[in-house]
């Protein structure tokens, strides 16, 4: 089922949005400082691809991915955050589109607070 789901993910959206962010996260690391940003756009990249499977988990970074994350928030992140939650609100509200609109609300958090986190397979028992 995960997989019908990420390949239907993939057909209506998914693949754009994950070219989107690996194009960004080059042009990001073009410049030495801005690696850290491209590392964080990879990571959405990935999630982007197959959200089906994944769980984000929250590592306690301490204060360093605290004030990237107030960077991150300042300069797009709250817009990407906001975008994503919307349309996990109008998948929500038809029944067929809950499975997808949950997925946005995972990317939306990840796209509020990149750092500190990472993006690991769900273990299926």
């Amino acid at each position: 089922m995960r997989l019908l789901l990420n390949i239907l993910w993939l057909i209506f959206g998914g693949l754009i949005s994950a070219l989107g962010w690996v194009f960004f996260g080059c042009l990001w690391c073009i410049t030495v400082v801005g690696i850290p940003v491209g590392l964080q756009c990879f990571k959405l990249a990935s999630i982007s691809l197959d959200p089906f499977g994944k769980e984000i988990v929250y590592d306690d970074a301490g204060p360093v991915s605290f004030l990237l994350n107030l960077l991150w928030i300042i300069f797009g992140g709250l817009e990407m955050a906001v975008g994503n939650a919307i349309i996990g609100i109008v998948l929500c509200i038809t029944i067929i589109g809950i499975p997808w609109g949950k997925q946005f609300f995972k990317i939306a958090k990840l796209s509020l607070f990149p750092f500190g986190a990472r993006v690991e397979r769900e273990h299926v028992f």
